[in-house]
């Protein structure tokens, strides 16, 4: 919402400084996004007078002006001397005061005034429409000054168009505050200041006519549509807005269109009322009246809207259809093409509705169409309102279009709102916030707001008989109003207090403290800890390459907060990846990055999804950057299975081991690079490297190494101590061996069964070479070389000893793995 500083001033007293109301907005509950100057559009924008008007040589229709522009006229020599400008309009004479936009300026919408020739002429800057400006649709002809306006001065500054624009970020439970009276009725209440609202009110009415003798309206769908009103007015003369009104259109963030779209845009920005106006014209007649039907759309109907696409429609949208037949606007978000307001357009019928919530939702993000209109239905609309709301438009018809409004108006209204009475009691608010606030404050603050406030007394207790305002939905419990009252008093005003507890004892959970000590191991790993969104879009699985077989069904979102993301994630990679190709594309090469999150499994026939912890990591690049002393060393495979080897062994998990990832499951791994992590019979996770083809659609250059665990069977295999084992006294004896394979013999499997067969004297398996020749090893083989340690705990292990176990160590080895000792 953008919130305009010049038109909040005319609602309520606002403090002289935009950064101190800024402050006080996001001290009770409205972030700023920023605060922005609109008359800096107009730098180098001046005020000018025409000295001479002539014929261009090569045009017919082309003038070549000298233009005064006061302190800024500079010729080419560097003297001051009037400006040589080419203009194709045609309704200036010379001696007229215009705005002329110097060279260097930049107009609303992009355009740069540049030094140009014009068909062989210099001309030094452009004089401006009020459509090039911004201030309307005006496009007849260059902007006319009055005789009386100075010369050479900026723009912004004659006209007094700087302003001071917040960019608001609503939250959803504040429909209200999506208009200015309600950001002027909040500021009120931050302030403790009475608004000062003046709404314009109809001046005369055709009553030779009424509403009904004109239009009929038929609600099919009270569900889609709980009220409907419509007014027509006739006679209205299209045209540019006035300057006040272009402005305030224009502050709002809104581009002035002509006379009647910009006081459906201004009133809707200024009550949270969105409207629509149909060309009355253009609908179907039957007995002498056009009749409107609100109805749900068929499936596979169409309908061209505004913005000149088709689009399909299914049963669950809402249509404002010519006699119930062909769709003219689909309700709550855009109209329809066919029924747009244009020049030829004389009679209008003005729509002030309430259209249900959910279903608008679904319609623009099923349709990616979200519109002003579309924001403020899917977060509840006041229905109370829709005639006062129909009637303020009307009046700004009159005003501002010269139209005749016709008496009466319709109002189908087949759901009535009713207002509850709640109860608050002072105790309770002091209770739940921690501070003794006043009586006269609470009062004060909620009448401010808009509730209808009354004192009490009950069991000789101070209560409050509260009606909260229909254009609050989000208050409906005492809770709610307790809320409103604190953040107005100020949270940061309630002193801090330890809570109060009677036998317990403060401390972390077992999964707690494991789960610290988890993120504590990835951190000594040197990687950073990261946390990315909850939702996926529909197909990030299929984009990482990811099989779904074991992650259930997709979660989908009934009410999305971004189009592109509509369900609950089922792997944390696809968020590192993203995470990792940001970073790539800012600049940063070395990516180290773990996460623990939720993963949301879908089940049929269950209301709630299946939740699953995981914990997932990306190494992307070199450790470090490369120095004089240390060459650049990608990350690959081992990097990532020594993180997961660490934590492993750290958890104390018994019986770990790795398999080789193989398959259409792991297709998202490059072959030969990725393996599972199993603990005895339990799967844990993966790790590996990602695949060129995955990190292509994420636009990712350098290699990617990831890892994903389950944290729920991680956490489970964990042990927290470890059976005490005591020093050997007695010394060790060494031997190294080294075997000829095959290529499919693994390392893990190698050495887990030299584990098995050395028993227990043998202590400890390290592998330290690996060697491959043709010639001396065999085609299709390798010679792994391992490092074997014997001892024993109770004495000096003789030499007839270790050959003994050694020898039955090779022997059921080889003969195990069909490999021979390497002499």
């Amino acid at each position: 919402m953008k919130v305009s500083y010049n038109w909040l001033k005319t609602l309520v007293d606002v403090p002289e400084s935009p950064e101190e109301l800024a402050a006080e907005f996001i001290r009770t509950g409205t972030e700023v996004e920023s605060i922005d100057t609109v008359g800096e559009a107009f730098d180098h924008v001046v005020t000018a007078q025409v000295v001479s008007k002539e014929p261009h040589p090569d045009s017919d229709h082309m003038w070549v002006c000298r233009v005064d522009v006061g302190r800024f006229n500079l010729g080419e020599d560097g003297e001051p001397e009037p400006l040589q400008i080419v203009c194709g309009a045609q309704n200036f004479e010379q001696g007229d005061h215009i705005v002329t936009a110097l060279v260097g300026a930049e107009l609303p919408g992009g355009v740069k005034i540049k030094k140009s020739k014009l068909r062989g002429v210099v001309s030094c800057g452009m004089n401006c429409s009020a459509r090039e400006l911004g201030l309307s649709g005006d496009h007849s002809g260059i902007m006319i000054l009055p005789e009386e306006a100075p010369v050479g001065v900026p723009f912004a500054e004659y006209h007094g168009s700087s302003d001071t624009v917040l960019d608001c970020e609503i939250t959803p439970n504040r429909p209200d505050c999506l208009s200015m009276v309600g950001i002027a009725r909040e500021v009120g209440a931050i302030f403790d200041r009475d608004t000062h609202i003046e709404l314009p009110a109809i001046k005369h009415e055709d009553t030779s006519l009424h509403v009904d003798d004109l239009v009929d309206v038929r609600i099919d769908d009270p569900e889609l549509c709980s009220r409907y009103t419509a007014r027509v007015v006739r006679g209205v003369k299209i045209g540019p807005s006035p300057e006040w009104l272009a402005e305030r259109v224009t502050a709002a963030g809104m581009r002035p269109i002509n006379n009647v779209v910009d006081v459906t845009n201004y009133v809707m920005m200024l009550t949270g009322q969105p409207l629509h106006a149909f060309d009355l014209g253009k609908l179907t007649e039957r007995d002498g009246r056009r009749h409107v039907v609100v109805r749900a759309a068929h499936d596979g109907e169409k309908i061209v809207t505004l913005d000149e696409q088709e689009r399909e429609l299914t049963h669950d949208m809402c249509v404002i259809t010519d006699d119930g037949a062909r769709p003219v606007c689909l309700a709550g978000v855009m109209g329809s093409f066919d029924s747009e307001i244009d020049e030829t357009t004389h009679d209008v019928l003005l729509e002030a509705a309430c259209f249900d919530s959910s279903h608008i939702s679904r319609t623009s993000r099923d349709l990616t169409l979200i519109s002003e209109a579309s924001i403020r239905y899917e977060r509840q609309v006041d229905r109370t309102r829709c005639d006062q709301v129909s009637a303020i438009a009307a009046a700004l018809f009159e005003e501002c279009c010269g139209a005749t409004v016709v008496s009466g108006a319709i109002d189908v209204y087949p759901a009535p709102v009713e207002r509850n009475e709640l109860t608050l009691r002072q105790n309770r608010v002091e209770l739940i916030c921690g501070a003794a606030i006043e009586p006269e404050f609470v009062e004060r603050s909620l009448a401010r707001l808009g509730c209808t406030v009354e004192r009490a007394a009950a069991d000789g207790e101070l209560v409050f008989h509260v009606v909260p305002p229909t254009f609050r939905p989000d208050l409906e419990r005492e809770i709610d109003l307790i809320e409103e009252v604190l953040r107005l008093w100020g949270m940061g005003r309630v002193e801090a207090t330890i809570p109060a507890a009677k036998n317990h004892i403060g401390g972390l959970t077992h999964d707690q403290r494991l789960l610290r000590r988890i993120g504590a191991i990835m951190r000594s790993c040197g990687l950073n800890e990261t946390t990315t969104y909850s939702f996926a879009a529909p197909g990030d699985l299929e984009k990482t390459h990811m099989s779904t077989d074991g992650r259930g069904l997709p979660v989908v979102l009934m009410n999305p907060l971004v189009a592109e993301q509509t369900e609950m994630r089922r792997s944390l990679l696809p968020g590192l990846l993203q995470s990792v190709a940001y970073n790539n594309a800012h600049g940063t090469a070395n990516v180290h990055l773990y996460e623990m999150g939720t993963l949301f499994c879908g089940r049929e026939n269950a209301s709630l999804p299946k939740e699953r912890r995981s914990i997932a990591g990306v190494l992307s690049g070199a450790w470090g950057d490369m120095t004089w002393n240390q060459k650049y060393r990608p990350l690959r495979f081992f990097d990532g299975k020594g993180i997961v080897e660490e934590l492993l062994a750290q958890l104390r998990v018994e019986k770990a081991r790795f398999r080789s990832a193989e398959g259409e499951g792991y297709a998202f791994l490059q072959p030969g690079r990725g393996a599972e992590v199993l603990a005895g019979g339990v799967e844990l996770g993966w790790v590996g490297e990602i695949h060129p083809a995955v990190r292509d659609a994420y636009d990712i250059g350098l290699p990617v190494v990831a890892f994903e665990l389950s944290l729920d069977a991680l956490m489970k295999c964990a042990r927290d101590q470890q059976a005490y084992q005591d020093f050997s006294m007695f010394p060790s004896v060494d031997v190294d061996l080294a075997i000829v394979v095959d290529e499919g013999v693994t390392c893990e499997d190698l050495e887990r069964r030299l584990r098995s067969a050395g028993g227990k004297l043998l202590r400890d398996v390290r592998l330290f070479d690996v060697y491959r020749d043709e010639a001396r090893v065999g085609a299709g083989k390798k010679s792994m070389a391992f490092a074997l340690t014997y001892r024993a705990d109770d004495h000096t292990l003789t030499s007839d000893e270790v050959e003994r176990v050694h020898g039955k160590l090779v022997a059921k080895v080889t003969k195990a793995v069909g490999g021979e000792v390497r002499g």
